[in-house]
C-alpha cells in the first residue's frame, strides 16, 4: 500500500475551513458562526462547513437551527459518525433523553472512536438504567483512552472516510514509535479497505504476535482470511473467538458465511435461521440467507428472503440486484416504479444506487423497454467506475510479459515438470461467456464435480510477486525462469491440497475461475496434464453481457466500453499465444457453436477430457448442485438460442463499443 499525499498547497476554500475551525476549537463561535455562513454560500454542500455551522449555533443556543442544519448535512453526508454525535448534543441540551442516546449510539456504531459519543452515552444510559449498554460504554471509553491520541483521531478519520489523511498519521506515527499494535491494526483496516490483503494479512499476525488475547484484531485477521478464501484458516479463528463469546452476532455471521464459502450451505442455512430469529429486523442476514438459497436452486425461498431484505430497508439496492441477477425472474410494474424513485431520492446511499441502476435495466430489459433500460445501465456503470481504481495498462503488461518469457522454448527446456496429476480441469476466459453452462455439463458427469471459482491459481500469482509496487518491473512471470522443476511440482501438489476441501472422491473437478487465461503457462508447469478449456463468446455479446452485469467483486475492468475492449483484446492476444506455444493443449468452446449443437460439442467436450460419453451431460438442467455464478439459474434449464442475440436489441447504443474492440467486433 502506497503512503497517501497529502496536497502541501491547500485550496483558499480549505484555508478558510481551517481558519473557521481553529476558532471553534477556540470556543470563538460568535465569530466563526458568520464566517462559515459565508462561507456556505460558496460551498454550500461541504460537509466540513456545514458540520462547523451546526456547531456554533448549538453553541450559541440555537437549538432549532442547528438541528435542521444536521438533517441537511445529513442528506448529503448520512455516512459522517459527527453529525450524529452533534445531534446527540443538541438533543441533550433540550433533555431529549431517548433521542440523545439514538443520536450518540448511532455516531458510535458508525465509528467507534469517538471517545465524547462513549462519554456520553455512559451518562445517559446510566441515567436511563441501562447499567449494562453504560458498561460497555465505559469499557470502549477505557480503551480509546488507552490509545495514543494520534491514533484515536485517525482511526475516527478512517472511519469518516478520510483514509488519506488517516493513513497520513498512522504512518509517521510507525516511523516515530515502531511497533505499536493499535497503529499497525488501523493500518491493516486500511490495507483491508483498499483491498490490499497480503499487506493487512501481514500487518494482524504481527498484531496477534504482540498481544495474542486481543479480540477485535483476531476478528480482523478471521475476515481477511475469509476474504483471502482462506476459509479453513478463518474457521480456525472465528472458532477462538466463540469459544470466549459464543453469543458475539457479528462472530456468528462471519462463521456461517465461511460455511458458505467452502460449500457447506445446508448447514449455513440452518445457522443464519437461527440469527435471523434473533435479529429479525436484520436486513444483511436476509440477504446472506437469500444468496445461499439461490446458489442451492431454492429460487423461490430466495427471493422470498431478497423481498423481506427489502422490506426490512426500502431501497435496498443489492437486494433489489440480487433478484434481477437470478436472471429469470420478471418484476411488476409496482417493482419498476419503487426502484425508480428510491434511485431518485437524493438521500439514496452511493452503492444502493448503482445497484438499483442495474436492477432497473435488467428489469426495463425484461419489459422491452430497451431505451430506459440502456440508460440504467450506463448510469450504473459509470458509477460504479468512479469507485474503481482498475488500470488496463496492468493486465496489458502481464500480456505483453507473459509473451516474452513464455516461448515454446521456454516450455520444451522444462518438459515433464510438475505435479503428473490429470484431475483439475480449468474452464477460462471472460466471465458471461458460456463458462457455467460449459461447467454444468462436466459437472453432471459421474466422474466430475464442479466446485467454484478457485482463487488458488491468483494467490500463488501473488506470492510470486511479492510486496512490489505498481510502478516496479513485476517479478512474475520473469522469475519463472529461475524456479526448479521441484518448485513447479510443489505448487502442483499443493494447488491440490488446498482445493481438496472443495471436494468429494470424483476422479476430476472443475475450476472455473475465467481470470486464469492470464496463467496458463504457470498452470501448464505446475500441473501438465491438467485440462484447458477456453470459454469463447462471440465479442460483441460477451462484452455488452458483461456490461450488464454487477459483479459481487472484481472484474472491474467491465465497467466501461474502453475498459472492457481493451480486455477483451488482451484476452484473444494472449489466447493465440498460448495456442501457437502449447498446440493442442487448449480446447476452445464457442457458446454459440454449444447452443446450436449441444451434443455434438458435449461429446467432444467429454473427449478432450478424457471422459466417457454420458447422457446426464446432457439433461445438465436436471443436476442438483450449487452454482455460484450470475447464470446459476440460467443452467438449470434446458438449452435456449434466446441469449445468443440478446445484445442486438442494444445495438443502437452499441458503437463506441464496436469502435474499441476494432476488427474483432466483425467477428
Amino acid at each position: 500500500m502506497t503512503v497517501a499525499i497529502i496536497d502541501p498547497k491547500p485550496s483558499p476554500i480549505a484555508l478558510e475551513v481551517q481558519r473557521i475551525r481553529s476558532l471553534t476549537e477556540k470556543g470563538q463561535f460568535a465569530e466563526a458562526l458568520p464566517a462559515a455562513e459565508a462561507l456556505r454560500l460558496q460551498v454550500p454542500e461541504n460537509r466540513d462547513v456545514l458540520y462547523m455551522i451546526a456547531i456554533c449555533l448549538r453553541s450559541l443556543g440555537r437549538i432549532p437551527e442547528a438541528l435542521a442544519t444536521l438533517t441537511r448535512l445529513e442528506e448529503l453526508h448520512p455516512k459522517y459518525s459527527r453529525l450524529y454525535q452533534e445531534r446527540g448534543h443538541c438533543f441533550v441540551v433540550t433533555r431529549s433523553l431517548q433521542q440523545a442516546i439514538a443520536a450518540f449510539t448511532r455516531a458510535v456504531t458508525m465509528n467507534p472512536a469517538l471517545p465524547a459519543s462513549w462519554d456520553a452515552l455512559r451518562l445517559l444510559l446510566r441515567m436511563n438504567q441501562q447499567a449494562e449498554r453504560a458498561d460497555v460504554a465505559v469499557e470502549q471509553l477505557t480503551r480509546l483512552q488507552a490509545m495514543p491520541t494520534e491514533i484515536v483521531a485517525a482511526r475516527s478519520m478512517f472511519c469518516d472516510g478520510e483514509l488519506q489523511a488517516a493513513e497520513e498519521i498512522t504512518r509517521q506515527f510507525l516511523l516515530k514509535r515502531g511497533n505499536q499494535p493499535d497503529a499497525m491494526r488501523l493500518l491493516a483496516n486500511m490495507a483491508m479497505a483498499n483491498d490490499v490483503l497480503d499487506d493487512a494479512e501481514f500487518l494482524l499476525e504481527s498484531v496477534l504476535l504482540l498481544i495474542p488475547k486481543d479480540r477485535e484484531a483476531r476478528f480482523d485477521y478471521a475476515q481477511v482470511l475469509f476474504r483471502r478464501h482462506q476459509y479453513v484458516r478463518a474457521l480456525g479463528e472465528l472458532d477462538k473467538l466463540l469459544k470466549l463469546d459464543p453469543t458475539n452476532i457479528p462472530y456468528r455471521t462471519t462463521y456461517v458465511s465461511t460455511l458458505v464459502g467452502l460449500g457447506r450451505f445446508e448447514q449455513a442455512v440452518q445457522l443464519f435461521r437461527m440469527l435471523i430469529s434473533e435479529t429479525p429486523r436484520a436486513e444483511g442476514l436476509h440477504l446472506s440467507i437469500a444468496h445461499a438459497l439461490k446458489t442451492m436452486g431454492r429460487q423461490e425461498e430466495a427471493v422470498q428472503a431478497y423481498r423481506t431484505a427489502i422490506a426490512c430497508r426500502p431501497g435496498y439496492g443489492e437486494a433489489y440486484w440480487s433478484i434481477a441477477n437470478l436472471k429469470t425472474y420478471r418484476f411488476t410494474m409496482q417493482d419498476i416504479e419503487d426502484m425508480r424513485l428510491a434511485e431518485a431520492h437524493q438521500r439514496t446511499a452511493y452503492e444502493d444506487r448503482y445497484h438499483l441502476c442495474f436492477a432497473l435495466g435488467k428489469a426495463l430489459e425484461d419489459a422491452g423497454e430497451y431505451a430506459e433500460s440502456y440508460s440504467y445501465y450506463e448510469r450504473g456503470n459509470a458509477l460504479k467506475h468512479q469507485s474503481l481504481r482498475y488500470r488496463p495498462e496492468t493486465v496489458e503488461r502481464n500480456t505483453r510479459l507473459q509473451i516474452d518469457v513464455c516461448t515454446r522454448e521456454f516450455f520444451a527446456a522444462r518438459e515433464g515438470v510438475g505435479c503428473p496429476s490429470g484431475e483439475p480441469i480449468f474452464i477460462v476466459g471472460l466471465p458471461r461467456s458460456g463458462s457455467t453452462l460449459i461447467e454444468q455439463i462436466l459437472a453432471s458427469h459421474s466422474q466430475a464435480e464442479g466446485t467454484m471459482e478457485l482463487v488458488d491459481v491468483q494467490r500463488l500469482v501473488q506470492v510470486l510477486q511479492g510486496r512490489e509496487s505498481r510502478e516496479a518491473e513485476p517479478r512474475y512471470p520473469a522469475l519463472l525462469g529461475g524456479l526448479s522443476a521441484a518448485d513447479f511440482e510443489r505448487f502442483g501438489e499443493q494447488y491440490l491440497a488446498d482445493t481438496r476441501v472443495f471436494r468429494t472422491q470424483k476422479r476430476h473437478f472443475i475450476d472455473k475461475m475465467p481470470n486464469n487465461f492470464r496463467h496458463l503457462g504457470l498452470i501448464h508447469l505446475m500441473l501438465p496434464n491438467a485440462k484447458i478449456i477456453d470459454a469463447r463468446r462471440e465479442p460483441l455479446a460477451c462484452c455488452f453481457s458483461n456490461f450488464k452485469q454487477l459483479f459481487a467483486v472484481g472484474q472491474e475492468f467491465t465497467y466501461s466500453f474502453e475498459d472492457i475492449a481493451r480486455y477483451y483484446r488482451t484476452y484473444v492476444e494472449l489466447m493465440a499465444h498460448w495456442d501457437a506455444v502449447l498446440p493442442g493443449k487448449v480446447l476452445r468452446v464457442q457458446h454459440e457453436d454449444v447452443v446450436a449443437d449441444l451434443e455434438g460439442n458435449v461429446r467432444r467436450i467429454l473427449a478432450f477430457c478424457g471422459l466417457e460419453f454420458e447422457a446426464a451431460c446432457l439433461d445438465f438442467h436436471k443436476t442438483e448442485r450449487s452454482v455460484r455464478t450470475a447464470s446459476s439459474e440460467q443452467v438449470r434449464q434446458p438449452i435456449n438460442r434466446a441469449g445468443v442475440d440478446q445484445w442486438r436489441n442494444f445495438e443502437p447504443w452499441l458503437g463506441p463499443l464496436k469502435e474499441a474492440l476494432g476488427p474483432l467486433a466483425d467477428l
